[in-house]
């Protein structure tokens, strides 16, 4: 496959265009494609790829480019989420702060509603889930939480769709 000189507009400064999605959706399917690869899958050439890569990094619209981790492959195949309600004179930053400090703790979470703080982490095993949510509610600033654990997860997370939509494709794939 012979590579040809990219004719697609560059990136609008709002959002994104075909390639761009075209080149995140490659990357986001096959990680390991690299500059190279993926300048011949698309058809254009690598230094293309490396300048919308490098825009797309530097504008925040690719946060990473490193590798998703299973935490069930870890040894972590116990989901769950906890709603935490927090005393706020001081803000969340002190219990973001405490719960950034736990390993099992994978996202954290400001919301509106009946809860301050919407926690996502991961646990061994059930009891290995009550260790992690004593040391969760093991802080000053924590008053209550509520928790509930995930049986299935039915739609991971995802940004395809979102990608697509955003390049004005429609939200398929």
């Amino acid at each position: 496959m012979g590579v040809e000189v990219d004719t697609v507009p560059m990136i609008r400064p709002d959002g994104i265009d075909a390639l761009d999605a075209r080149l995140i959706t490659l990357f986001t399917e096959n990680p390991s494609v690299g500059v190279l690869g993926a300048s011949r899958e698309l058809g254009v050439a690598r230094g293309t790829v490396q300048a919308r890569l490098d825009r797309l990094q530097d504008r925040g619209i690719i946060s990473s480019m490193g590798p998703q981790v299973d935490p069930a492959a870890l040894g972590y195949p116990v989901t769950a989420f906890c709603t935490l309600e927090i005393r706020q004179r001081q803000g969340h930053e002190p219990v973001v702060a405490h719960l950034a400090a736990i390993p099992e703790v994978l996202e954290i979470h400001s919301t509106t509603g009946a809860g301050d703080l919407i926690v996502r982490i991961v646990a061994r095993d059930n009891a290995d889930l009550g260790r992690v949510i004593d040391e969760i509610i093991d802080d000053v600033h924590v008053l209550r939480a509520n928790t509930s654990m995930c049986l299935v997860t039915h739609l991971d997370h995802r940004t395809g769709p979102l990608v697509q939509a955003a390049a004005g494709r429609g939200a398929a794939s």
